[in-house]
């Protein structure tokens, strides 16, 4: 074990990287460890055919070094993973951040010794190290999901999770594949893998409501565009709800005509990205009324691009309205369903009884395949934190803690976890946001807390009870109104059987990107109430 140092950031994704770069040039000691071999986080693990962003490139890229925006292009509107895994590269190498960071080095254990005021971190290995505070920066979609069907470990063929990608290539060219599941990372990849599958089985439990990405390449005039106007997208982003350059409708759906809500339905179903999403009518993600229209749209465009009306219906969700979930965003899904080397299983009709060494049983027939996909998703938003057995004051553990839903303080502290900050944490604003925008603003509010505390000669910040009771209520209070409360999804914790026995509730700050940064600011103009500085 070195030396004790001032910060330990767990993950070197994006907010790894930056909270590390901001550290040191305030003068800390910091160091990142991360379980990969290199950097990127989502974009390193998460390597399945289609992968790409659902927010438009060029509002994703840091913002915070002209140098970093000078020097790079995007190629696409929506980045592929490839490409946004080489800038994650571009700007470790510009930061020169790998000279402080250890790969290979999985957190198993996280533990606060009082006596010491210090957090010591244990690999899986056993290597441990110490530091007086500790940044985890581990995702919200960290901690992939397997199904809990007999027999998996029985297939005799290839199998593969999407966030768990190999990072060799994998050829579906004259294969049986399988996929299981039907969430945002399989409607990437279904497309993708039916190109070249001489057969592809889809198993779907519940179909979501998927809309058109509308990708393509940046054309240089456009290129030239984007670098002289960023100060323009980052303050429209910043000043957005969720950090993406739409912005809602202030009309309500059902106080306008039933023409003008189809027309700027059609317009933002042909507009790239979320436009479809965070730019439509204000009304339809809290008026159930309104919802229903939407919906409506939706279900006759998807209707409209399947050839068999019988095969449409079973990709017409059900259980829940448009919006009421995040949006998957597709290129050429439902269409793919038209190809003759594409079937669907619907689990609602024919469930997944057991996993053969051959393929997959459901409704009694057996499907052969030489491959199954497991696009099952993640133990999202504290799956991450659970796999790491964090012990705060006097030995508690954070799982325990959690055990009836996250408390937090901002989304960045745990009261009874001193110095333990969390970035892109549960009841944070980040959850419903344009990934880096929101990381910008939690690093930039956890750093420079650490200042405060440093040049004050203290050591110690914690959450006050008190201030964590009233943030989660908050939390919760301003989700209420929200029909996506009214859903199962990994955003009110129901999304898999792991979650599933505790019920719904809030995991993520409802009130938008522009209230969480003012309450932030608030915070800290008042000396950081709410923490308890000592």
């Amino acid at each position: 074990m070195s030396r004790p140092r001032d910060v330990l950031i767990i993950g070197a994704g994006l907010s790894g990287m930056y909270a590390l770069h901001r550290l040191r040039a305030l003068g800390f000691d910091a160091h990142v460890y991360e379980a990969g071999s290199d950097v990127g986080g989502t974009w390193y693990w998460n390597r399945y055919p289609g992968a790409r962003f659902d927010s438009e490139s060029w509002t994703y890229g840091f913002s915070f070094s002209e140098e970093l925006l000078r020097d790079w292009n995007w190629s696409e509107h929506f980045s592929p993973q490839p490409e946004t895994l080489r800038y994650c590269n571009f700007v470790a190498d510009r930061l020169d951040l790998r000279r402080d960071m250890s790969f290979g080095f999985r957190v198993a254990a996280a533990r606060w010794d009082d006596a010491a005021g210090e957090w010591e971190i244990a690999a899986s290995d056993g290597r441990r190290e110490r530091a007086r505070f500790l940044v985890t920066a581990i995702g919200a979609l960290s901690a992939p999901v397997m199904p809990r069907i007999p027999g998996t470990e029985t297939f005799g063929g290839e199998a593969h999770h999407t966030g768990l990608w190999p990072h060799e290539p994998v050829s579906f060219a004259g294969k049986r594949v399988g996929i299981v599941g039907t969430g945002a990372s399989a409607v990437q990849a279904i497309p993708e893998i039916a190109k070249s599958a001489a057969r592809l089985t889809v198993f779907q439990r519940s179909p979501n409501w998927c809309a058109p990405l509308g990708n393509g390449p940046i054309d240089e005039p456009t290129q030239r565009r984007i670098h002289a106007t960023y100060e323009e997208i980052f303050a429209r982003c910043r000043d957005s709800y969720g950090c993406f350059v739409h912005d809602a409708d202030p009309r309500n759906a059902v106080e306008v005509s039933a023409e003008e809500r189809e027309a700027l339905y059609e317009k933002t179903y042909a507009m790239p990205g979320f436009a479809k999403w965070m730019g439509n009518f204000r009304d339809i993600l809290i008026d159930p009324a309104a919802n229903d229209t939407i919906s409506d749209f939706m279900r006759r465009k998807i209707r409209s691009r399947l050839k068999d009306p019988a095969l449409a219906e079973k990709l017409v969700p059900r259980n829940h309205g448009y919006g009421t979930r995040r949006v998957p965003l597709e290129t050429g899904y439902y269409e793919t369903f038209n190809r003759p080397n594409v079937r669907l299983v619907d689990l609602r009709e024919a469930p997944i009884e057991r996993v053969t060494p051959a393929g997959i049983v459901a409704g009694g027939e057996e499907h052969a395949l030489d491959m199954i996909v497991y696009a099952t998703g993640f133990d999202a938003i504290t799956g991450g934190f659970d796999r790491i057995d964090f012990r705060g004051r006097e030995g508690k553990a954070l799982k325990d803690k959690w055990a009836g839903g996250p408390r937090t303080y901002l989304g960045m502290q745990v009261a009874g976890f001193p110095n333990l900050f969390m970035l892109i944490g549960p009841h944070s604003a980040a959850l419903f946001c344009n990934m880096t925008r929101c990381i910008e603003q939690q690093v930039e509010f956890v750093s420079a807390l650490l200042e405060h505390v440093r040049d004050r000669g203290l050591a110690r910040v914690e959450a006050d009870p008190r201030a964590e009771e009233d943030w989660t209520a908050h939390v919760h209070d301003t989700a209420a109104r929200m029909l996506f409360t009214q859903v199962d999804s990994w955003m009110t914790g129901v999304h898999s059987e792991i979650r599933r026995a505790r019920g719904r509730m809030a995991m993520v700050y409802a009130g938008g990107a522009p209230k969480f940064r003012k309450r932030c600011e608030e915070v800290a103009a008042a000396g950081y109430a709410g923490f308890r500085l000592g």
